[in-house]
């Protein structure tokens, strides 16, 4: 069975297991098997975690014979018919407590968590490693991520082991563009360790080939992955020799090994953009990764927006305004020292924000990155004002710190060209004053002066204020670096007070 087994009985459960399911492809299995009580059994059997959309108390009944120690049953958790709350029932450190906030950031529940460490806010000990499992894998150029799949999940299951046990998976460094091993890596949440042909070479493995070595440079990629352990190490011990695809014409190979001890931890750096300020439009994926990070780094005054989200003992590396590559190096740094490392920012962490440097400065790092999306300031603002980016339209920030003014110009000139709506961000300092006349001088000579300019200040926040004025009447001085605004296009007008672009649906009168 997959990893986590949903449990439904009611067409509310049903509901909130399907989706589960749909945005958890890859780890989620609804299971029906016979009566519910069946379903729970072979679940909690079966699989590596349980969610149960049944009562508590019928959960606990059912399983109540199958209880047997929480270093090896299933964690369990209970979600109720109104999806208000995720009950961490069985197991919580042993993976219940992290299920049950996944699972509540997902519907949009409160996870319930009953551990006395984990009410006080201190981060409990991790629970021992269950396994010590590396899967070697070998592939030809241009293999799915589903063949990966296909065949790791059988040399495992010749081992006896889950996709759960497993610590990493190994290749060779020349595969390290190779998509599909990625992707596979990716929808299990495994680290990936790249091996040199040097270092995969001088493993001893039971089934060389020469025409391995030919390809790649050493006789074995998947077995001799699967055993390398680091210099000064001892080789894992083979559990699974190498194995080869199903398919008519295999392009993948997987071998398992134990080892005596794990490789070093492999950092995480998440990059998290909070959207605009208000805590109901930050994304519950960035609200769970928060809650799960040992270090954030950050600009100060968004740090403290989100500490009380954070777990107590987090180190916490808050800097001013001007240290973005600081923030950025610093970050990565942590990460590659194996810390899992949330780097935040207003907005979106990838529109003018802190993902471009981060990503820079990660690239040779050998550390797992993920992006976590949020809310930007023009789309908070559009929504302010009313629909001005109904149809195409482009952002140009006006701050000459970051480019060149001659740029800068170019591309609102090439903006006015296209009638574009615009939206400015940095559209004014204390110290830069001319740009946004300017860059609005250039749009009205192509432009009516009755077109619509909106500008919102603190987009999303309590003080938020905004205004909505024509070309010819708009005062640029009473906007600020925390202003956004918003130009609209020849086409673009007020309608009821509110700032309208037409989509342009004619083809619906054809």
């Amino acid at each position: 069975m997959t990893r986590i087994g949903c449990i439904a009985a009611t067409a509310s459960g049903r509901e909130a297991a399907a989706y589960l399911e749909a945005l958890w492809p890859h780890e989620v299995e609804v299971v029906e098997l016979g009566t519910v009580a069946d379903s729970l059994r072979a679940a909690f059997q079966g699989c590596d975690a349980v969610v149960s959309f049944l009562a508590t108390g019928a959960t606990v009944r059912i399983l109540a014979p199958l209880l047997g120690h929480k270093t090896t049953d299933a964690p369990v958790v209970c979600v109720d018919e109104g999806r208000r709350f995720a009950i961490a029932l069985l197991g919580g450190h042993y993976g219940a407590n992290d299920l049950a906030r996944r699972v509540a950031d997902a519907i949009g529940a409160e996870p319930v968590i009953s551990n006395a460490k984990d009410a006080d806010g201190v981060r409990p000990l991790p629970p021992l490693p269950r396994s010590r499992i590396i899967v070697g894998v070998g592939a030809s150029r241009g293999v799915s991520a589903a063949e990966v799949l296909e065949t790791v999940a059988a040399a495992l299951a010749e081992a006896g082991l889950s996709p759960a046990d497993v610590s990493a998976l190994a290749t060779a460094d020349v595969k390290a563009d190779e998509a599909g091993i990625a992707e596979a890596a990716r929808r299990w949440g495994w680290p990936i360790h790249y091996r040199t042909a040097e270092e995969l070479a001088a493993v001893e493995v039971p089934n060389p080939s020469e025409a391995v070595r030919a390809a790649v440079g050493t006789p074995s990629v998947a077995e001799a992955a699967a055993i390398y352990a680091g210099p000064g190490r001892a080789p894992g011990r083979l559990l699974v020799h190498k194995k080869k695809s199903a398919r008519e014409y295999p392009m993948a190979t997987a071998a398992v090994a134990e080892h005596s001890d794990h490789f070093e931890r492999r950092g995480r750096l998440a990059v998290i953009g909070l959207g605009p300020g208000a805590r109901d439009l930050t994304a519950p994926r960035a609200l769970a990764e928060l809650r799960a990070t040992e270090v954030v780094v950050g600009l100060d005054q968004y740090v403290d927006q989100i500490r009380d989200v954070l777990p107590a003992d987090v180190r916490v590396e808050a800097t001013g305004l001007g240290a973005e590559e600081l923030r950025a190096r610093s970050a990565v740094d942590l990460a590659r020292a194996g810390y899992r490392v949330a780097l935040i920012g207003s907005g979106d962490a990838g529109v003018y924000a802190m993902a471009s440097p981060a990503l820079d400065h990660a690239e040779t790092a050998e550390i797992d990155v993920v992006c976590i999306p949020g809310i930007t300031a023009a789309t908070t603002a559009s929504n302010v004002l009313g629909a001005p980016l109904g149809h195409d339209h482009c952002s140009i920030s006006l701050s000459d710190l970051h480019t060149p003014w001659p740029a800068i110009e170019r591309r609102v000139r090439a903006a006015a060209d296209g009638d574009f709506v615009v939206s400015f961000y940095n559209p004014r300092s204390a110290k830069r004053d001319w740009q946004l006349p300017k860059a609005l001088a250039i749009l009205a000579g192509q432009r009516p002066d009755t077109t619509p300019i909106g500008w919102v200040r603190n987009a999303g926040r309590p003080d938020e204020t905004h205004g909505l004025t024509t070309l010819a009447e708009f005062d640029p001085s009473v906007v600020d670096m925390y202003t956004t605004v918003i130009v609209g296009c020849s086409q673009s007008r007020i309608v009821a007070g509110r700032f309208v672009t037409p989509r342009g649906y004619r083809w619906a009168d054809r």
